[in-house]
């Protein structure tokens, strides 16, 4: 299979579904992750430009850790929205691109404006990008995919449809979180949040759940010519 994620900042992917992610590439399929944001505002001091590069470099350093394809939408910080007509186009393309078999994004129940609105233009570029006559300059038109919505930061407001046992990458996803050096302060500045330690106790939590040591939970779009009667997750 192909299976491309589409998260929004550089670093969401690690948290929210790296471990599965690096299941499938266990599996022998091919993973592309999508950074649609570039995450130049997530820092106190460093300017955005130069943030920018340092965070795009940073994702892909974790990217060949994985041996995952990483592509990224270039949006600004703060300013992804499912009404702007490029960023549609710009998942559109993306979506086109990698011709996925399953596309893995964040639920629309989130905490931040950047994830639902990613949430709201993957839905609607995952679909757009099967008709044929949408935007022809974007590639060729390919299937209507399964979707699936990654946990919500902390968990909150989410209840998972389906489980991924991770614990045996769960020390590589952490390698791959840790790539990201920029975020390990900030968000340890700003927030008071050490994205390690809550990464790994919340894949701990989702493993009680479902009865191994480490998960990551997921839930389904229920949607016409989006099932599959067969597991699609690993």
């Amino acid at each position: 299979m192909r299976v491309l994620a589409i998260m929004c900042h550089p670093d969401d992917i690690e948290m929210g579904c790296g471990g599965t992610l690096l299941k499938y590439k266990q599996k022998g399929h091919d993973v592309i992750a999508c950074h649609a944001a570039n995450g130049n505002l997530g820092h106190l001091e460093i300017k955005p430009d130069e943030l920018r590069k340092i965070r795009l470099a940073e994702a892909q350093k974790a990217g060949e850790i994985a041996g995952f394809e990483v592509v990224t939408a270039d949006i600004g910080d703060l300013t992804v929205n499912s009404a702007n007509e490029d960023q549609l186009k710009r998942i559109t393309k993306i979506i086109r691109d990698a011709a996925p078999d399953v596309i893995i994004t964040h639920s629309p129940n989130d905490y931040c404006s950047d994830h639902v609105e990613l949430s709201k233009l993957v839905f609607a570029a995952s679909f757009n990008a099967t008709c044929p006559h949408f935007e022809p300059d974007l590639g060729s038109a390919c299937s209507l995919t399964p979707l699936y919505y990654a946990d919500t930061s902390r968990s909150i407001n989410c209840v998972p449809t389906e489980y991924v046992d991770i614990t045996d990458v769960m020390d590589k996803k952490e390698e791959m979180l840790r790539c990201h050096e920029s975020q390990l302060v900030w968000l340890k500045e700003h927030d008071n949040v050490d994205i390690i330690q809550v990464t790994r106790t919340r894949a701990a939590d989702r493993g009680s759940q479902c009865g191994v040591a480490y998960a990551e939970g997921f839930t389904q779009f229920l949607g016409n010519g989006r099932l599959r009667t067969y597991r699609v997750l690993p």
